[in-house]
């Protein structure tokens, strides 16, 4: 899978949180508008550090280096849900979250080829969504089936809907706006939905999994 596959929905998600920080800059005061700022700020180096994680530009921790065994794993922690590749090299494990796409579903342990941070099982490309960890991640992990089967299809619409999961606590962050900068209604209002964005886009660019 190229990375225009891989990292569409991600990176549609982000266009979408900024779209809404631009659509509140008309009616924001300036301690607004320097709030607006800060997390567009945010949201751009975060996804920016993301990208040359899964571009291989910044380095992911992997150090292992040809042929490897490898297997994918389903982390449910919280409202968590995430792509691990268990990469085992010797008598080492470490586990690499990665972006979702629709072969992670169907693959079974297998062979996985690294060259420096660029992982690959035949003609699939996996890209990193964080660095590695030498320790399991918290929470349920899901193994997938033994047997592989047809990729499932999952829309935007799905993979939304599961992110937005996220953007539960976005009314207390903008109860915690109003009480701090002491702004009405259209200040609560306008902080919920900044934080709802910013939660969901979170979610996505740190590699959701809808499967």
């Amino acid at each position: 899978m190229n990375a225009v596959g891989a990292l569409s929905y991600p990176l549609l998600v982000t266009s979408g949180a900024l779209v809404v920080v631009a659509a509140w800059v008309p009616f924001a005061d300036l301690d607004q508008l320097s709030a607006l700022a800060v997390v567009a700020v945010a949201i751009l180096v975060f996804t920016a550090y993301q990208l040359g994680l899964a571009l291989g530009v910044l380095p992911t921790g992997l150090v292992a280096a040809g042929a490897v065994r490898g297997k994918r794993v389903r982390q449910q922690h919280r409202l968590v849900s995430r792509s691990w590749l268990e990469i085992t090299s010797g008598d080492r494990m470490v586990w690499q979250p990665v972006f979702y796409a629709p072969a992670l579903s169907t693959l079974t342990p297998t062979d996985l080829e690294l060259t420096g941070t660029a992982i690959t099982s035949g003609d699939e490309r996996f890209y990193p969504s964080g660095r590695v960890r030498t320790t399991e991640p918290p929470g349920k992990l899901v193994d997938n089936p033994s047997r592989p089967a047809d990729p499932p299809v999952f829309g935007i619409g799905r993979r939304l809907l599961l992110d937005t999961q996220s953007a539960v606590g976005a009314p207390v962050m903008g109860l915690l706006w109003v009480y701090v900068v002491h702004d009405g209604i259209g200040g609560f209002v306008g902080a919920t939905t900044v934080a709802a964005a910013t939660f969901t886009w979170l979610s996505a660019i740190r590699g959701s999994d809808p499967s």
